[in-house]
């Protein structure tokens, strides 16, 4: 889920693991929330605007004009579709940053759950893609390439059945609770899960990182010999969307991470100055990281010559 309620110590903490003098040690986090409030919303309404129009054109070009049994194209597919979902949960978070959360447990679940099953699916569904292009030029030959369109299917289902489970966390274990300061907030019940769905995170990013670097670095070094450039400019197509997803949510995840250090006491985290410049740090951050959503199709259309040009049939039949 998102972690704008992540601003320690005081957003998604229960009595169940601080007591009353600790609430009087609070740190006040008034500007941080208002700073927060005004980039959220201004941002996130730029996003999501460019996200659901950019995807939704991925959407019809592909399936008005590309082959849907090639793999590639399968999880192009399915990367559109996981910036939607993801991009549904916008809204919810921006209202969050300014209003605090009016939308109810079960939409806290809900929201946090649709959050969470976005971000893991994109995260698999690019490095799935990495690994098939390194397959496709490293190792041509291979049996492991499958263009069967059965196999594209069930990959791509157990790919959301995965994501699904990763989000399990965020559908079961969030809550909508007022900490007796007369708000309410939407996170994990306890820190115990609060530092589940941090690290969660956390791993699945350096893991992918580590998969998509080996890929790309051994894709790289076939590059070096004699390519076509057909093949070459694939690959630029691929790597550019990995290169922004990464550059984008490295410094969320190390801005999550430094967020959970205040939940273990460690110093200097826990002091009001230094969580107070995290939190600032991670606000923007996190418009950074969820910007990732409307610019994969910026690099279907502007890279991509096929897109472009089914993207022209596709305005002059209009």
């Amino acid at each position: 889920m998102t972690s704008s309620d992540v601003v320690t110590p005081d957003f998604g903490i229960t009595t169940e693991w601080y007591d009353e003098d600790y609430l009087d040690d609070m740190c006040q986090k008034d500007e941080v929330r208002k700073f927060g409030a005004i980039v959220t919303t201004v941002f996130f309404s730029v996003v999501i605007v460019f996200s659901v129009f950019g995807n939704l054109l991925v959407l019809v070009v592909l399936v008005k004009y590309e082959n849907l049994k090639s793999m590639t194209n399968t999880f192009l597919l399915n990367l559109a579709l996981s910036d939607i979902i993801f991009t549904v949960g916008l809204p919810f978070w921006a209202s969050y940053d300014i209003h605090n959360w009016t939308f109810g447990e079960a939409g806290c679940k809900a929201v946090s759950f649709i959050f969470e099953m976005g971000f893991y699916s994109s995260i698999i569904f690019l490095t799935i893609m990495t690994i098939h292009r390194y397959m496709a030029v490293v190792h041509p030959m291979s049996v492991v390439i499958s263009r069967k369109s059965f196999h594209c299917v069930v990959t791509s289902l157990t790919v959301w059945v995965a994501s699904g489970l990763a989000a399990t966390p965020a559908l079961f274990k969030t809550e909508g609770f007022n900490p007796n300061d007369n708000s309410t907030h939407c996170y994990y019940e306890n820190t115990t899960w609060m530092l589940v769905g941090t690290y969660q995170q956390n791993v699945f990013f350096l893991v992918s990182f580590t998969v998509i670097a080996f890929c790309y670095s051994q894709i790289l070094l076939r590059l070096l010999r004699p390519t076509s450039h057909t093949r070459h400019k694939t690959v630029r197509l691929i790597l550019s969307i990995v290169v922004v997803f990464f550059l984008g949510w490295a410094p969320y995840n190390v801005a999550l991470f430094l967020q959970s250090l205040p939940l273990w006491e460690l110093k200097p985290f826990n002091d009001c100055s230094v969580s107070n410049s995290v939190d600032y740090v991670f606000y923007v951050c996190r418009l950074v990281a969820f910007s990732h959503c409307c610019l994969n199709p910026v690099f279907h259309v502007f890279m991509g010559i096929k897109f472009r040009t089914h993207l022209k049939k596709l305005l002059r039949y209009y």
